[in-house]
């Protein structure tokens, strides 16, 4: 069994000597296939992983809402009113909505930072301790964020991000303990922004803001009015139920209707997040029809060469066949070498992959993969190709091997 297995080899390695332009030209169309396919899920996994990780740096399916002009009458009142958000805003919603989860009112100011002769002029947030869920602001070790005891006495103590502690402290030492001025008041600082990765925002970016207690902001810039409210459901599928409820609680108690949609402008992060979901999954999906039909094409040319070799070898056929070789054999012979072909050109094409994969996961390029993420092979993909691969091979060599041992031995002779 053993020698007659190792002359079918031999046999198809002198077959494909015959045809080297045309094995060569297959296997590659295979390979690149194989590789095309493996590679573009890779990679478009990888792109959405590291989307999904940058939308998240402004927060996880966040709704930030803000006052706006009216554009619809209610009882009496005239359009065109500017509605404007307040604390007490934040209470109505806390005690009328119980389905939102963290909320948190957001108070911008403009201030001046300073220690001794270093200043610089930056945006300044007075917010609750529920905001560094929201905006994950995650604090550096040996830090923490604002906590509601700094809410409740009113303490002077700041939040700073990567770029505000690089500017007023060596980026070796700890700024946790030590005063930052915030326009000539001393602050202590309490925490240090971890770094993060943040491609969206509606101020700047966080590692450029410094926030402190929301009830500090009131009583030392005297902040009246609320610029944004910032909450996210318990329950992400509750979200669009939420902002409808918002539009009417908020109506009947700071006057517009209902249905005046622009009276409260939001933006619903949970949108974006669901598009790039479907975005990507789509995408995904023509990249692997477009890698399974590259295979495809590679199984046409892997039938071709079958034919080709067929038909130059129907003397050889029919003097094995006069010898005794069945057709179960003879069919087994011609499958055996179109799964070889098939074989030689995945091995090939996973192998291409997996070295690619390894270059883009490398330290070097570190600045690549925050934009592209890493890539890494999914098993569960390779499975599939493999599966594909396996029925393309036998789709490819069933029709010209069934040829073969059914040829009449008689008929092959006179060839």
């Amino acid at each position: 069994m053993f020698v007659h297995g190792f002359k079918m080899i031999s046999q198809f390695i002198g077959d494909m000597k015959k045809q080297k332009l045309r094995c060569f030209l297959t296997m590659s169309g295979i390979t690149w296939g194989t590789m095309s396919v493996i590679l573009l899920l890779a990679f478009g996994e990888s792109f959405r992983i590291a989307s999904m990780k940058n939308m998240s740096g402004m927060g996880n399916n966040i709704v930030v809402m803000g006052g706006s002009r009216t554009t619809l009458p209610y009882k009496g009142l005239p359009p065109g009113r500017y509605i404007q958000l307040r604390e007490e805003t934040v209470s109505l919603l806390k005690d009328y909505i119980p389905d939102i989860g963290y909320l948190s009112p957001e108070t911008q100011k403009y201030v001046t930072l300073s220690i001794g002769p270093q200043k610089q002029n930056n945006n300044c947030v007075g917010v609750y301790p529920g905001y560094g869920m929201l905006r994950n602001l995650f604090p550096q070790k040996g830090g923490r964020f604002i906590n509601p005891l700094d809410m409740e006495n009113r303490r002077r103590v700041i939040f700073i991000g990567t770029q505000i502690s690089e500017k007023f402290f060596a980026k070796e030492s700890n700024p946790v303990g030590k005063i930052l001025m915030v326009n000539g008041i001393p602050f202590t600082v309490i925490g240090v922004m971890q770094n993060k990765v943040q491609n969206s925002s509606y101020m700047t970016q966080d590692k450029n803001i410094v926030f402190i207690p929301y009830t500090t902001c009131r009583d030392v810039f005297g902040a009246k009015y609320v610029n944004r409210i910032i909450f996210k459901a318990k329950n992400d599928v509750d979200t669009p139920k939420i902002k409808e409820n918002i539009h009417e609680v908020l109506g009947r108690r700071l006057g517009f209707a209902k249905d005046d949609k622009d009276a409260i402008w939001m933006w619903d992060t949970t949108e974006m997040t669901q598009f790039i979901h479907y975005f990507f999954l789509g995408f995904e999906a023509f990249l692997f029809l477009g890698g399974v039909l590259t295979l495809i094409v590679g199984g046409i040319g892997v039938a071709n060469i079958m034919y080709v070799s067929i038909r130059e070898r129907r003397r050889e056929i029919g003097i094995r066949t006069a010898l005794g070789a069945t057709p179960r054999l003879i069919l087994l012979q011609f499958m055996l070498e179109s799964f070889i072909i098939m074989f030689i050109g995945g091995s090939l094409g996973v192998l291409g992959a997996w070295l690619i994969v390894t270059l883009f996961g490398s330290p070097a390029l570190t600045g690549v993969q925050v934009v592209l993420g890493k890539p890494v092979i999914n098993l569960n993909i390779a499975l599939i190709v493999a599966t594909v691969l396996a029925l393309t091979g036998f789709a490819a060599g069933w029709s010209p091997a069934r040829n073969a041992s059914n040829m009449d031995p008689v008929r092959a002779l006179e060839f």
